[in-house]
């Protein structure tokens, strides 16, 4: 019978662990790949049974292939701490890996809840991000891009794609959208800056816009109401502010020096 190890990646995500790690109770192994979170999550995961595995965060990529090393069994799961398995995909993966000659990789789809509503557009759902199962070695990431990290799949076999959902909350609140496009757009900048591009104030406002418009009228998140909307600012800010933060990034703006300042000599009577 195969096994199945499944990681989590956090970091400050003390509220979110204990479902997640609840969801994946199943699997013959749960790791959680913690980044030295400063809040209970480590604690709470491994009092649930996880082994914990602390790796320095240097970009998605990097701490993805670690978290990959530090699994024990022939099959992956990856789980994010916003993700949830649901008892349908956990059927769906056991009965694949399970088949006599099973692809060595597999997308699940996700769907993603917002807001008081499942989102049915923006690019929302299925949502295929990358491979979730795998076997171990199939699939590795680029070491060095710090997010929306580059993979390959080291197989010569179709790659699978699953039925069955998992579930994910991408935004606890408003204030998670722009804590999150804050914090991608650096790692973003960081990645564009790498590859050698550049870009102004100018670039930056039409990627903005065009990502708004992407997401809003082209997969349909104006039918995503509210939610959609929002989604679809949530994505102008975190793009505008990446292109910002290249162009900050590239010019390297130093503010003037400031030299001691001394009172002045004044003539004693």
């Amino acid at each position: 019978m195969s096994k199945i190890s499944a990681y989590i990646i956090a970091w400050n995500e003390a509220d979110k662990i204990r479902q997640a790690v609840s969801s994946v109770l199943w699997a013959d192994e749960i790791v959680l790949a913690d980044s030295f979170s400063t809040d209970d999550t480590a604690e709470i995961a491994a009092a649930m049974g996880a082994r914990v595995v602390q790796i320095e965060f240097k970009g998605f990529g990097d701490l993805r292939n670690r978290a990959m090393a530090a699994c024990t069994h022939d099959w992956i799961f990856s789980l994010d701490a916003d993700e949830r398995c649901t008892p349908e995909a956990r059927d769906d993966m056991l009965t694949a890996v399970a088949q006599a000659n099973p692809a060595d990789a597999y997308y699940i789809p996700r769907r993603n809840f917002f807001m008081g509503r499942w989102i049915k557009h923006s690019g929302f759902y299925p949502d295929y991000r990358q491979p979730q199962l795998f076997r171990k070695g199939a699939l590795r990431f680029k070491e060095t891009d710090p997010v929306h990290e580059e993979y390959e799949i080291v197989s010569a076999k179709p790659v699978g794609y699953l039925q069955q959902p998992i579930w994910q909350f991408p935004y606890k609140n408003l204030e998670e959208v722009a804590r999150k496009a804050n914090r991608y757009s650096t790692l973003g900048a960081e990645k564009l800056r790498q590859r050698g591009r550049r870009a102004g104030m100018l670039t930056a406002l039409s990627r903005g816009l065009w990502s708004f418009f992407h997401m809003y009228i082209l997969k349909k998140g104006i039918l995503d109401g509210w939610p959609g909307f929002v989604i679809a600012v949530g994505n102008f800010e975190g793009t505008w502010y990446k292109y910002a933060k290249l162009h900050e990034l590239n010019a390297d703006w130093q503010p003037p020096e400031t030299p001691p300042l001394l009172r002045r000599d004044t003539d004693s009577n």
